[in-house]
Formats: structure tokens, C-alpha cells, sequence
């Protein structure tokens, strides 16, 4: 076996924590062979050929992390998205990007939640009971974890399918022996969002001495909320920059326009042609800002004249930044030798997660009929009167209007996730060159939504507005009716539940390996194993109440679907000679409801000396549609806004022709797709590891991933836009018409085209003494050269690094830099977090002159401060974002994506913290 000179310092450095560099490489005699995320081969850890981050204990604590979502939120090769707790798309469920109550996910590459697989202990964990397609990472006990390995590459030759995009392997503490306390707390300057973590680790025995070694930890973690109103960079109305609320909905009610009331469909002032739409007294007075919040309309800007004479009003500063979260993780994990060669294990994981989502309150638009009931009636005491302002102002009809309810309170829905896995398993070696492992495991997640304060029974709400006795016209200062308050408690709809999702895995895992036969160059290894799960889910959606409640984001409900997955895998380890090796993979997975398909992986690793090592891989990979995608079960809805029938409606004036369907508004079949086929990848990397001094260790990556059949939900426009395509998508009534009988435009899940996405990662770790200490520095980064989309293939593809998204953010650079400095019983670690700017979200209408089309770069600054010299006792003190550095400025107005003025995506919204962890080991 080659001595791990190079690499396995490179391992060390690059992600070196306070202290943690020797002042000489490892031996070979500290490395001992493992098997490491990505490989089925136990080997010394050096010695893999793919891209592979290692996160370790003490980086962790070194970081001040709380939690496995902050920590993938530092790594550079982890997307930009909405992935975060806070980042979530929108109020809106939705089966593709469901609200993120309570989960938060890794996005490798950016490719999405669904495509980067997560492990505890190299083993899978089951999807999150209300997402259905991604793991919560609130599951991880981050407290126990030992370390964490990133791989970087597609990894479905050896894990199946979700690794398109890489894999993240959380590796718990295993021969823990002793009994530890610890605590931590992160508290920011500014008030809000403060953070504590508690843990009692506890562990014994020695599995060579004893014959048995135990383990267990228990912890807890609050993160508190941030609300809108905390931060001053969370503010709608900029307008000179070019941002401001999209909105007419606001606390002093505006008045809108529909036949038979008020304002009828429209007024116009004299002399003057524009028809408006939108009327409130404080803008005719030009104190719309009287009420906190308002602001006169910004119609120029959004390219809506009609709403000229509108109020405005910030309504994303009524929601909560950080929603408050509350874990509870218990980890226990024990072994008992069987013999000298053998063990068995037995390992329990369990969580606990509450968190409640705050939205701002309702937006109550009554110009539609469905809404007739509650206009404010003629002779109401707070009739808003406007005929001094509005021509054909009428008060003997009823008042349309869009009201911001403030008195209805924030809409809150609370998510609790409990979620666990049982695993036994026996492991050993056979013979003298083969190892095995076996393992049986359950795994269950089981999220359930109820509906907090803010959401009311639609019939209860509709009789309060259409009383009269609210105050939809209140002034600061002015009680709101007492009547109108008590109609409304009255109709609360809070208890009531949104949802409840179970995701299940049960799983038999075998894999052997060893080596076969001696070749000239070394041995030939090889790993063969066997997967088998069964995974379920199932989606109970609606309140058990048969009473309609307004603006209840519900999903479509369906019963307990489940599969069977069958893989067969082997890798091979080839030496061609002694400074070149390939490893070969192969794996054949078989879904009982998708089919079956194959993928290979190759790799190679030349090491011409013993300061270089070039490195290779090529693979294919997959993603089987998800249980929603498949299996959401198909709904009727019109289509918002007329469309044109792409066959019957004739291209130009042709006389005699049918016009009516020109402007129609069909139906629209949304749901799964029992048809879909899986996701497919092409993906290749190549870099080198150069270790040119004993200072220096450089790593460089160049990668490349292409999917195919990519799964997208489509809109009834995509689908009339591209009809030739989806011919069979548009079904025509008995009439031969898509409004017609039983017609209808089938939209939902279907196979597209693909993306492109390439770019390359780069790590340098320098290394060196400074009087009695020694430091290190080291940078890991990840550039994005390009990221291509296309629906079809007869359109082109749509490039999107560097441009804003409303899901995705597909940044130029991101990194993180390290500088480290030990000195005895003092350890002092600066870090900086990157992430390069982008083209803003332009308005929809014509910019300011002080328009900026460009997001600026983030960098924040920590710095940590620990120190051992108490016997037993570590303590830790820190400082987050050192220099309080605000997000950047952006122009999305919140709608789509969260933040309005800035982006959760991309920044802190906590600002400067300080943190303080203290450790105590008592045995």
C-alpha cells in the first residue's frame, strides 16, 4: 500500500480546525484503513480519487454552528437556494417546493434538494414528512457528530439514486468514553434571533477490552424568531432604488373597482384620459404614510397607472425573518464483540422539531362576486366616503376594497416533525483480506401542521367584514370596534390542521470486500453488495372541520403509496501500476414502480510523485421521481388569465371566423404523472492534489454534470406555448373545444429536457510556525463557470450564474477563508464568508435614475477564541459577523422568494452575535 504522504495531509490542512496541523505529515501507522463516503473499498482514507471535504469536530466548533442546515450553509459547493428555514418560496405549499415548516435541506451544486443525498453513518435517513423529496437536516444530532464528509461527485454507482449532485455524510461519535456536559449560546447585538444548544454526552467501555462500548447524547437547541420590524435593511419602499410593496392591500383599506359598487369599474379625473382602479383618501392627501407601513403606490415603477391613486404598504416587515425552531435530538449507539472478529451494533436516532412560520396578514380583495358578501355596506359607521375625490362616486352602493388586516394577526402555522431510526447491524472480517458489514434498519418521518392565530373560517370572516362594525379606515390612535373584534375571534380558525405527512425507509444493507488477487502492481480489491427498501409516504391534507378557511394554503390529499427498490452494486479497486489505479463501480437498482436502470462509474488517480496526485472520474447518475411527482393526485382549476386556443384561434382578421376562442380560460388537470421516467446524469470531474512543499497543499477540481428527463411541473401557459410539443396535453370537450365539456389543459409533472451546469472547486492550505505557535491558512472555493436550463429541445438554453432567480441563486464564487493560530493552551481561528453579487430583480416598470442592476458581494467576518488550560474544561468565545455587516441590497419585493431589500438566500439577516460555548468533561 502506497505511503499517504501527500494526500493525507492535504486531508488534514485543508480543512484544519484551531491547533489541529502537526508539525509533520501523518505516518501511514495513524491511518488506518476506512471506508470513506463514496467508496465501498476501505482503504486509507488518502488514498480516494474523488473530491472529498472533510468537516471536523473542531472546525465545527470553531465555526459557531448550532445546527447541520448553518454548517451546509458554509460550504461552498452548497447552492444558493430555498433551502433555508428562511428562505422558503412563498406562503403557498405547493407539491414541488413546499413551504419549509420545520425543514431545511442540502442542494449540492445547486441542483436541488431532491438531488443531493444525505447519510448518518453512511446509511440513508427518510425523507421529511411534509417535504416528501428531501431530508430534513434538523434531524442531525450535530452535537454528536464527529465529522462530516462532503463528496463533491455524482455518486449513484454507489448509492443510487438522489447523488447526482454529491453526498453529505454526517459520522457520529462511536468509542466516546467519559461523561460530558456542554453549552452554547449565540446572542446578537441588535436583539432577536438568539440561539442556545445544550448537550449531555455520555459513553464507556472499550470494544478490544472490554468487549462492549456504548455511547449516547442527548441535546437540545431554540433558536428564537427575528421579526420583520427588527432589522432596518428589511424594508420594502425604496423606491429610489428602485423597490417598492407591489401592493394595494394596506391597513387603511383602498378602495377597488367592480360593477355595482362605489367606484363602479373605473373613474377618470377631469381632464384627463387614464381610467383608475384604485382609490384611498390618504393618497388624494398625500399622507399615506400616516399609517407605519404605507406608502403612496408606486405606479410608474410596477408599470400600473390604473393604481395611481393607491396606498401601498410593507407588508413583508409583519413576517418573521427566522421562524423560531425548538430540536431535541437523542442519539444512543452501542457494540458488543462477538469473538475477535466480530461485532454487533445497534444504533437509535430520534428528533424532535417545533417551528412556527408567521406570515404577514391577510390581503382581503373583495372586488370579486365570491367575495360580494364581504363589501362594506351602506350606512356601515365607518362608510369611507369619496365623493369629494372620486367622479360618480356613488354611497348608496356597497364599497369594494383590498384591506391589509392587521387585526386578523400575522398567519401562523406551527409544524411539528418527529422523526427516528432503529438500525442493527453486525460487521467483522472474514478470513484475513475480506471485511463485512449488515445491517437492518427503520426509519420514520412524521411532520403535522396546525393552523396558528391569523387564519379565520371563510363564512365567519365574509359575515364580520360584511357586518360593518370593523374599522377598515382606522387611524393610528383610533381603537378598532369592539364589536367587529369579537365577530372576528369568533370565526378563528386556529387548531385547526393544514396537514399531516409520514415518510417511512425500511432497509436491508449487506456489503462485503476484500482483496481477490495479487496483480503485479498490487492488489486487486473488490466490494459487492446488496440494497434493499422499502420506502412509503402519505399525505393527509384539510381540516377535519367541514368549514371552509380563507386562504389556507392546502395541498391535494392522498393515501399511503409505497415502493420496492432492489440494487445490486460491486466496485473494484485496479492497480495498473504503482503509480496508477482505476476504481470501477456498477451499480442496477429496480423500482418497482419506475423500472430498473444501471450506472457506471470510473476513476483513476495517477501519482507520478509523491507531491502530485491527478485524479479523474466519469459516471452516470439518476433521481427517481418522488411520491408527489408521481402520484399527487389530478385537480381541476381555471386558468388564471384568457389564453388562445393554438388551434382553433386563426392568426389575424379572418372573416367569419370563431373568435371566442381566441379568449378562453379552459380548465387546467394539475397533479402527478404515473408515466414519469427517472431523472438521468451525465457527470465527469477532473483535478489534481499538489502538496509542492511541506507548506503548501493546493487542491483544484474541474467538473461538469448534464441531466436529461429532467422532472418540472408545468403551467397551462407552458403548455399552450408549446402545444406541438404536449399535443396530448390539450383535451378537447365534446364539443371540440378546451372550455368545452369534459375539455381541459393537462399541466403538472412531465419529463423536460435537462440542464448543464460546470464549474471547478479550489482549496490552498498554507501552513507554518510564528514563535512558539503555529498557523495555518486555507481557502475553499467554488466557482461557477455556467448553469444552463432549457424546458425542450427546440429551444435554446438559458444561462444562470450571475442573474437573479426566484428559486435559485447560481452565484459566480463563493469560499471560505481560514486563518488559524495555536499557541499552547490557546487556539484562535478568523474566518470569512463569501458570496459574489448578481443582476438584480429589475421592476416591472421604469427604474429610478438610482437604479443599481447589480446585488453587491457578501462577506462577513468571525473570529473565535478557545482555550483548554482548566483541566476538563474547554471554553469557547466568538464573534459572528465581527465587522455587523448588513445583507446587500436587493429590489425583490418579496413576492416569489423571500426578503424584501435583501435575500435569506445568500445573508444573515442577524447580524453581529456573540458566542460563548463551555464544555465540561467529568469522567
Amino acid at each position: 500500500m502506497k505511503q499517504p504522504t501527500l494526500a493525507a495531509w492535504v486531508m488534514v490542512v485543508a480543512w484544519a480546525g484551531p491547533g489541529a496541523a502537526a508539525d509533520t505529515p501523518p505516518s501511514a501507522a495513524t491511518l488506518a484503513p476506512v471506508q470513506v463516503t463514496g467508496s465501498s473499498i476501505k482503504r486509507v482514507r488518502s488514498e480516494g480519487a474523488l473530491p472529498l471535504q472533510i468537516i471536523t469536530r473542531s472546525d465545527i466548533d470553531a465555526l459557531g454552528v448550532s445546527s447541520a442546515e448553518q454548517l451546509l450553509g458554509m460550504i461552498s459547493a452548497n447552492g444558493t437556494g430555498a433551502d433555508n428555514l428562511s428562505a422558503n418560496v412563498g406562503i403557498q405549499l405547493g407539491t414541488t417546493a413546499r413551504n419549509n415548516n420545520g425543514n431545511s435541506s442540502a442542494n449540492l451544486r445547486g441542483l436541488g434538494a431532491s438531488s443531493t443525498l444525505v447519510l448518518l453513518n453512511g446509511r440513508r435517513i427518510p425523507a421529511h414528512g411534509a417535504k416528501g423529496n428531501s431530508v430534513d437536516l434538523n434531524w442531525i444530532p450535530l452535537g454528536a457528530i464527529e465529522r462530516v464528509e462532503v463528496l463533491k461527485d455524482g455518486a449513484s454507482a454507489v448509492y443510487g439514486t438522489d447523488a447526482i449532485g454529491g453526498v453529505v455524510n454526517f459520522i457520529t461519535r462511536q468509542d466516546y468514553r467519559g461523561l460530558e456536559v456542554s453549552s452554547f449560546v449565540d446572542l446578537t447585538e441588535a436583539g432577536g434571533g438568539d440561539i442556545q444548544r445544550s448537550q449531555v454526552l455520555g459513553g464507556g467501555g472499550d470494544i478490544d477490552d472490554d468487549g462492549y462500548q456504548w455511547m449516547a447524547a442527548l441535546s437540545t437547541d431554540r433558536q428564537r424568531a427575528l421579526d420583520g420590524d427588527q432589522r432596518a435593511f428589511s424594508n420594502g419602499y425604496q423606491p429610489a432604488r428602485g423597490l417598492s410593496p407591489d401592493t394595494t392591500g394596506t391597513p387603511y383599506a383602498t378602495l377597488v373597482s367592480a360593477p355595482g359598487t362605489a367606484i363602479g369599474t373605473a373613474f377618470v379625473l377631469p381632464g384627463s384620459n387614464q381610467s383608475y382602479n384604485r382609490a384611498n383618501r390618504l393618497r388624494f392627501e398625500g399622507a399615506c404614510d400616516r399609517v407605519s407601513g404605507m406608502s403612496p403606490y408606486e405606479s410608474e415603477l410596477w408599470a400600473s397607472p390604473g393604481s395611481a391613486f393607491g396606498c401601498a404598504f410593507d407588508y413583508a416587515g409583519t413576517a418573521l425573518l427566522l421562524q423560531p425552531v425548538a430540536r431535541t435530538n437523542v442519539l444512543s449507539r452501542g457494540s458488543v464483540a462477538l469473538g475477535a472478529d466480530h461485532r454487533l451494533i445497534a444504533e437509535f436516532v430520534g428528533s424532535r422539531v417545533e417551528a412556527r412560520k408567521q406570515f404577514e396578514p391577510y390581503q382581503i380583495t373583495t372586488s370579486a362576486a365570491a367575495l360580494a358578501g364581504a363589501r362594506y355596506p351602506v350606512g356601515g359607521p365607518y362608510f369611507e366616503d369619496l365623493s369629494a375625490y372620486v367622479p360618480g362616486f356613488n354611497p348608496q352602493l356597497p364599497i369594494a376594497y383590498r384591506w391589509r388586516c392587521e387585526d386578523c394577526g400575522g398567519r401562523t402555522i406551527n409544524t411539528t416533525t418527529d422523526a427516528y431510526r432503529l438500525l442493527l447491524g453486525i460487521e467483522g472480517l472474514l478470513g484475513d483480506s475480506w471485511d463485512y458489514r449488515a445491517s437492518l434498519s427503520g426509519a420514520r418521518s412524521q411532520a403535522q401542521s396546525l393552523l396558528g392565530p391569523g387564519y379565520y373560517y371563510t363564512d365567519g370572516l365574509i359575515a364580520a367584514l360584511g357586518s360593518g362594525d370593523l374599522n377598515l379606515w382606522r387611524l393610528p390612535g383610533q381603537a378598532q370596534d369592539s364589536a367587529g373584534l369579537a365577530r372576528l375571534r369568533s370565526a378563528s380558525a386556529a387548531g385547526e390542521r393544514l396537514f399531516d405527512g409520514e415518510s417511512t425507509l425500511l432497509q436491508i444493507d449487506a456489503l462485503v470486500s476484500g482483496e481477490v488477487l495479487q496483480l503485479p502492481a498490487g492488489p486487486l480489491a473488490l466490494a459487492l453488495g446488496v440494497d434493499l427498501r422499502r420506502e412509503s409516504y402519505q399525505f393527509s391534507d384539510g381540516s377535519t372541520s367541514t368549514l371552509p378557511i380563507f386562504q389556507a394554503p392546502f395541498d391535494a390529499e392522498f393515501p399511503r403509496v409505497d415502493r420496492q427498490i432492489n440494487a445490486l452494486y460491486a466496485e473494484w479497486a485496479i492497480p495498473l501500476s504503482t503509480d496508477l489505479e482505476a476504481s470501477v463501480a456498477l451499480r442496477h437498482d429496480h423500482y418497482s414502480d419506475v423500472g430498473g436502470t444501471t450506472h457506471p462509474k470510473l476513476a483513476l488517480q495517477y501519482t507520478p510523485n509523491a507531491w502530485l496526485l491527478l485524479r479523474a472520474s466519469a459516471s452516470s447518475g439518476f433521481r427517481a421521481p418522488s411520491f408527489f411527482q408521481l402520484y399527487t393526485p389530478a385537480s381541476n382549476a381555471p386558468v388564471p388569465g384568457n389564453i388562445a386556443d393554438p388551434l382553433l384561434c386563426p392568426a389575424g382578421n379572418v372573416a367569419g371566423a370563431d373568435l371566442s376562442v381566441c379568449a378562453i380560460r379552459p380548465d387546467a388537470r394539475l397533479g402527478g404523472n404515473p408515466d414519469l421516467a427517472p431523472e438521468t446524469a451525465r457527470q465527469w470531474s477532473a483535478g489534481l492534489v499538489a502538496s509542492p512543499a511541506d507548506w503548501l497543499d493546493v487542491t483544484l477540481d474541474a467538473w461538469s454534470i448534464e441531466r436529461r428527463q429532467l422532472i418540472i411541473e408545468l403551467t397551462p401557459q407552458e403548455v399552450i406555448a408549446n402545444y406541438t410539443t404536449f399535443p396530448e396535453n390539450l383535451v378537447r370537450g365534446t364539443d371540440g373545444r378546451l372550455d368545452g365539456p369534459g375539455g381541459y389543459v393537462r399541466a403538472g409533472f412531465v419529463n423536460a429536457d435537462g440542464d448543464r451546469t460546470r464549474g471547478a472547486d479550489l482549496s490552498v492550505a498554507f501552513n507554518g510556525r510564528w514563535g512558539e505557535g503555529r498557523w495555518v491558512a486555507a481557502i475553499d472555493g467554488s466557482y461557477l463557470d455556467s448553469h444552463q436550463t432549457r424546458l425542450f429541445r427546440n429551444q435554446p438554453f438559458v444561462e444562470s450564474v450571475g442573474q437573479w432567480n426566484s428559486r435559485d441563486l447560481y452565484l459566480r464564487w463563493k469560499h471560505q477563508l481560514r486563518l488559524s493560530y495555536a499557541l499552547g493552551d490557546w487556539t484562535t481561528t478568523l474566518t470569512q464568508q463569501y458570496a459574489s453579487g448578481y443582476a438584480d430583480q429589475r421592476p416591472a416598470g421604469t427604474p429610478p435614475d438610482g437604479f443599481d442592476p447589480k446585488v453587491d458581494a457578501y462577506s462577513v467576518v468571525g473570529i473565535n477564541l478557545g482555550y483548554s488550560g482548566i483541566p476538563d474544561l474547554i471554553l469557547s468565545l466568538g464573534i459572528k459577523n465581527l465587522f455587523d455587516r448588513d445583507p446587500p441590497f436587493t429590489a425583490h419585493n418579496v413576492d416569489f422568494a423571500a426578503g424584501a431589500g435583501w435575500d435569506p438566500r445568500v445573508a444573515d439577516p442577524r447580524g453581529r452575535a456573540y458566542t460563548l460555548r463551555a464544555s465540561y468533561r467529568f469522567l
